[in-house]
């Protein structure tokens, strides 16, 4: 059976590390090319672990390129994992691949499809999230369940610290796909449509302080927009931008953003 991986992102790449250092064998590995999303939060390269396991690597602009149909159409590949991948693949990947393309998305889905799913799981107060592997279909993070795997969010939770708890629950759950996709031991469930919720693109624009926020609103958008994301900011009294990486409303320092309810101390901020 011919397994591929698509990625550009931590996330997918931790996935790969772990199969290979599990003696486990990729056919072809994907990602962008290199002059690509230079910029995106967690945006990593697979040339090394391509060379050092000797596993060929297509670098594309997007994963509906011809270049990527034909060579799933010649390699007969059973198997496509797309991890950490916002391109959305057409029905000519789906169909080219012989068993199926399985995506994974950092919600319990049906819950929070769309983007940005660790900083709205902050932002939204959550005290759970979760990471969830399907099979893809046309529509987005709508394909039937494969498996899940819950993760609590902490009061005080980063965007750093959920991104590493993301980012090993994909480890996990992706060693114990792998043997259920060998020996066709698997089950695909339907996602509940009524339970269904999308949650919007974020920019980094949206990282912006303002001052009716409250503090609990300010300190929920300084975790959810901290490392690995671009940040929460504010434009000082000359107009300068300060991200503002860490904070609390309890620990008083020499610096402080007035909140509607209060001020909000800063632990950690760069000024540009």
């Amino acid at each position: 059976m011919k397994f591929a991986f698509c990625t550009c992102v931590q996330l997918g790449l931790s996935c790969i590390e772990a199969a290979v250092n599990a003696d486990f064998n990729f056919d072809l590995l994907i990602t962008l090319n290199d002059n690509k999303s230079k910029n995106k939060s967690g945006r990593i390269y697979l040339d090394h672990i391509s060379q050092e396991n000797q596993i060929d690597l297509l670098k594309v602009n997007h994963i509906n390129d011809d270049e990527v149909i034909e060579i799933l159409k010649v390699r007969k590949i059973d198997w496509l994992f797309i991890i950490g991948w916002s391109q959305i693949a057409n029905e000519r990947v789906l169909n080219e691949v012989q068993m199926g393309v399985i995506g994974a998305h950092p919600t319990l889905l049906p819950e929070g499809r769309g983007r940005a799913s660790i900083p709205w799981a902050i932002i939204k107060g959550l005290d759970q999230t979760g990471v969830s592997f399907f099979k893809m279909d046309e529509g987005v993070d709508t394909g039937k369940i494969l498996a899940q795997q819950i993760i609590p969010v902490a009061e005080r939770e980063t965007a750093t610290t959920l991104y590493n708890k993301v980012d090993d629950a994909h480890v996990e759950l992706f060693l114990n796909t792998l043997p259920k996709l060998l020996n066709g031991n698997y089950i695909l469930t339907e996602q509940d449509e009524s339970n269904s919720t999308y949650w919007e693109r974020r920019t980094p624009a949206d990282g912006e302080i303002k001052p009716e926020m409250t503090i609990e609103e300010v300190d929920r958008l300084v975790r959810a927009t901290t490392k690995p994301y671009p940040g929460a900011f504010y434009l000082d009294t000359e107009g300068q931008k300060v991200i503002v990486w860490a904070g609390s409303f309890t620990t008083e320092t020499s610096h402080f953003i007035n909140c509607s309810n209060g001020k909000y101390y800063i632990l950690e901020a760069d000024a540009l």
